[in-house]
């Protein structure tokens, strides 16, 4: 039976700076733990070319909506399986019916 990964960093295919001139992911972003070569989803950093971003966690959620304006494109759904909670609802009813 395989672990889940509850904490992870960044690793993404492409990067870019913000205001404050400090590195950020993005293109495709993955769940990466530091002191190993692989995704948690199992793709090698080094044959895939993706960046390391030990200083950003991988917070994620399937409910994330990437949009134009955002510099990450893809969230990878196999990490985001790997590094949720288990019975952790991604949403939250706000109305219910009577």
């Amino acid at each position: 039976m395989a672990t889940k990964v509850l904490t992870a960093q960044v690793a993404a295919s492409s990067e870019w700076t913000d205001e404050a001139g400090v590195r950020q992911p993005g293109g495709e972003v993955h769940a990466w733990r530091p002191g190993t070569n692989q995704t948690v989803c199992g793709l090698a950093l080094s044959r895939t070319r993706l960046r390391r971003f030990p200083h950003v966690r991988f917070d994620f959620r399937a409910t994330d909506v990437v949009t134009a304006e955002d510099q990450v494109r893809h969230i990878c759904p196999r990490c985001v399986a790997a590094t949720s909670r288990r019975g952790e609802r991604g949403w939250t009813r706000t109305s219910p019916r009577p």
